[in-house]
């Protein structure tokens, strides 16, 4: 499997163009990797489970069928040799160092259009800055997602300032650059003699350049390691003469490694209004009236909605009006065009995009993909992804330590945003994202990519090829006609590995009763909120024994067999956006490390004890991190001992009891007081003990809900707490003067609090709130 992999990351690492016997190459060799990971997932567990037993005729038959299925695997593998050998199909790119293709991008930046419409406020501020004698490192990074216009602005950027300066070049960069040739065609520009460039030329071209004030645009640049070449020559353009360096890039990390974060600026996708006077400009190049004096109010109304399908990036917009100007200027022709919106403005901008996929790190390019499950414009938890990356195993660390792989997820994130692949939507108190979301055009490219290397399918294109359809590995379903449809013509999915389902009534879980999913590891069912009823989650849902992650949202009532305890791999479950329970047998479930759900109570029976029978309580699984949800009539002292990793709690009905058990260091484990970081306690009935939470020094976030009584001093909350969070309080002035001596408090939260007065004193003179950056209310309904 290691070889196999590596053949085809190389492999995909150096070929060019569309060669289709490559590609079928390729796909060959990505079937049978699929397959061998398929029969890695089937047996292996099989075998291990009849190890611990003493069955050995049984695992004498597992093995002795794992090891036939391994030679027709080394069969293939010869028969795709022959073929490669036969057909002579070479799977790397040409290395002829003289051959440099010809590339639009070099000859756009020497062209003369510099015409920049809706980027007046971006080009306006950087020239301001560029022109500023005191910019640190003289640097200006302009970034942003590919299509939105980084090579225009600067280029009209650089054409208004470099009669500024005594010297100035222009270079394109590229994904492949080289140095030597970057720096002979700067050499050129600022005006070294052909003698100079060709004897010496990098001590005369930095001696010019530190005597010269200059200015340089770096026109799409991929990575650091071309700029630790070019500085090497380039004089730091700090210095009192007040040089400038103008780059672009895709990656707001490159720019940031070479001008420091006082350099980035994002470039955003336009508004609306000038994202149709960019379309209109292009639609009328040829007329001399500029204009939609002639054009009927219907054709208006078409121009607008297909402008609104580009997104505000301005490629595709320019892609769209110069296929409508090779048509006739009528409603139809342009309903036309709308109509097949989606696969057109692909085709445009595909190769545009696809660069930045192809500038990926092999390992982050399936993270990338999954964005294509999702409906398009979906605000997507960050947590969900990530953990769903780790239970496909797209997320691998050495030690399999969980909490590595999370924090190794998170990086992988982090490099997409920095990229602009991917928009944060929101972030957390502590800067860290918490959802993001994929722009149109982007998640357009996903979804073609998924389907070219059936990485997954989506409802639209899962029928397109039909002798495929066996072998899918993920999909995505928006309606149930589709979905019942798929599952009709295709009863024994093996393949799948993960399920998506954003679709009106929860019908899928009737299809569990005569489907094979052995393989499935991702199960997302999504509800719309106009769905409401009673679900009825058949006991087949337990043969899917490799399932890791688990999400139910929507409003749905029912319940979870009791045959879950069969997901014996299962990392994650997360039922809290609904109202399905959760039975007993879930503490069974040794792998788990995500709980959410609504309620963890007895009226579920997932302790299925007494409350005042704690020595019957089951054993929690000690890889636990999040548990969202208990019944406080089952927080026990027992139980903290349990959650040893534990890092998220949540608690319903909390009540005096839950407060002097959290309370009371004697009851509260070391462990737990040094992991725990998020606290959300939701209280019912009235209470009259005071919480002490001085302990916990890594809490940083806290959540109470009608909680009677508050602590009477600052000494009483976590030491570290970051944001604090009030729900359905009486707030009075007592309360604040202690708030506003919590040290590290940057985030706090009043929703649904009353205060007697008609005034709320929250100053931050002195010594109040000392770091407190964000202040949210939502008042009672009045």
């Amino acid at each position: 499997m290691r070889h196999i992999r590596s053949y085809v990351d190389n492999a995909k690492a150096k070929k060019v163009g569309g060669d289709s016997s490559v590609n079928n190459l390729l796909k060959d060799i990505q079937q049978l990797a699929g397959d061998v990971e398929d029969l890695l997932d089937e047996f292996l567990p099989k075998i291990q489970q009849s190890n611990k037993f003493i069955c050995c005729l049984k695992t004498v038959s597992f093995a002795d069928e794992f090891a036939m299925e391994i030679e027709k695997i080394k069969r293939r593998v010869a028969d795709i040799d022959r073929v490669r050998t036969t057909y002579n199909i070479t799977d790397t790119s040409n290395n002829d160092d003289d051959c440099i293709p010809l590339d639009r991008r070099r000859l756009f930046l020497h062209a003369d259009e510099t015409e920049v419409i809706g980027l007046e406020d971006d080009f306006n501020t950087l020239k301001a800055k560029l022109l500023d004698q005191d910019l640190p490192y003289g640097v200006v990074s302009i970034v942003g997602m590919p299509g939105l216009g980084k090579t225009t602005l600067a280029k009209k950027l650089y054409g208004h300032v470099r009669h500024q300066f005594e010297c100035s070049g222009l270079v394109y960069v590229s994904q492949q650059p080289r140095a030597g040739e970057i720096l002979i065609d700067i050499a050129k520009q600022v005006g070294l003699t052909e003698k100079e460039r060709k004897e010496n030329m990098e001590n005369n071209l930095r001696s010019l350049l530190k005597i010269k004030r200059y200015v340089i645009l770096l026109d799409d640049i991929w990575d650091v390691e071309i700029w630790d070449d070019l500085k090497l020559v380039l004089p730091e353009c700090d210095s009192k003469i007040g040089s400038r360096i103008i780059i672009t890039s895709r990656n707001s990390n490159v720019g940031r490694y070479i001008g420091g974060d006082f350099s980035i600026h994002v470039l955003q996708p336009l508004v609306s209004e000038n994202s149709f006077e960019l379309f209109t400009k292009k639609i009328f190049t040829f007329d001399n009236n500029n204009n939609w004096a002639n054009a009927s109010p219907d054709l208006v109304n078409i121009g607008r909605s297909i402008v609104g399908r580009c997104g505000g990036i301005p490629l595709a917009i320019v892609v769209t009006a110069g296929m409508l100007r090779a048509r006739e200027r009528t409603e139809r022709a342009w309903n036309r065009v709308l109509e097949s919106m989606g696969h057109k403005i692909q085709d445009g901008c595909g190769k545009v995009l696809g660069l930045s996929y192809n500038d990926l790190p092999i390992a982050l390019r399936p993270c990338f993909l999954y964005f294509g499950l999702y409906p398009e414009d979906h605000e997507i938890r960050a947590f969900d992804l990530t953990n769903m990356w780790i239970a496909e195993k797209l997320i691998i660390v050495n030690s399999g330590n969980r909490r590595e792989a999370e924090d190794l997820a998170e990086d992988f994130l982090n490099d997409l945003v920095s990229r602009n692949l991917i928009q944060v939507a929101k972030r957390t108190y502590d800067g860290r994202i918490s959802s993001c979301r994929i722009h149109d055009l982007l998640h357009s490219l996903c979804v073609v990519l998924g389907k070219e290397s059936n990485f997954f399918h989506t409802e639209h294109n899962v029928f397109s090829d039909p002798g495929n359809v066996a072998r899918l590995r993920r999909i995505t379903f928006y309606s149930n006609n589709v979905m019942n449809e798929f599952f009709r013509s295709n009863p024994k999915p093996k393949k799948l590995r993960a399920l998506f389902c954003f679709t009106e009534d929860p019908s899928i879980f009737s299809q569990m009763t005569h489907l094979d999913f052995k393989l499935l590891q991702i199960l997302v069912v999504v509800m719309p909120r106009k769905y409401l009823g009673y679900v009825s989650i058949p006991n087949k849902l337990g043969n899917m024994s490799c399932l890791r992650y688990l999400r139910l949202k929507g409003l749905m009532f029912g319940e979870l067999p009791y045959s879950v305890v069969k997901f014996k791999c299962l990392e994650s479950l997360n039922t809290r956006m609904s109202y399905i329970s959760v039975p007993s047998g879930v503490w069974e479930l040794k792998q788990l490390s995500h709980l959410h759900c609504r309620d963890l109570s007895a009226s579920n029976g997932c302790f299925s004890i007494s409350p005042f029978s704690p020595n019957n309580m089951y054993s929690l699984p000690n890889n636990l991190q999040t548990l969202m949800g208990l019944n406080g009539k089952f927080f026990q002292p027992r139980l903290l001992h349990q959650l040893i990793n534990l890092r998220k709690l949540g608690i319903i009905e909390a009540s005096d009891s839950t407060i002097k058990i959290l309370s009371v260091s004697s009851t509260v484990p070391t462990m737990l007081t040094s992991t725990l970081e998020v606290l959300k306690l939701n209280f019912s009935g009235h209470t009259r003990e005071q919480i002490n939470l001085s302990s916990y020094q890594n809490i940083v976030k806290l959540h109470f809900l009608d909680l009677q009584t508050m602590p009477n001093n600052s000494e009483a909350f976590p030491p570290n707490l970051v944001k604090l969070t009030l729900g359905r309080l009486a707030v009075d002035d007592h309360l604040l003067t202690v708030l506003e001596k919590l040290p590290k408090l940057r985030i706090l939260k009043m929703y649904l609090c009353t205060h007697k007065d008609t005034k709320m004193n929250i100053s931050g003179v002195a010594s109040n709130f000392p770091q407190l950056q964000g202040l949210d209310f939502l008042r009672p309904w009045e």
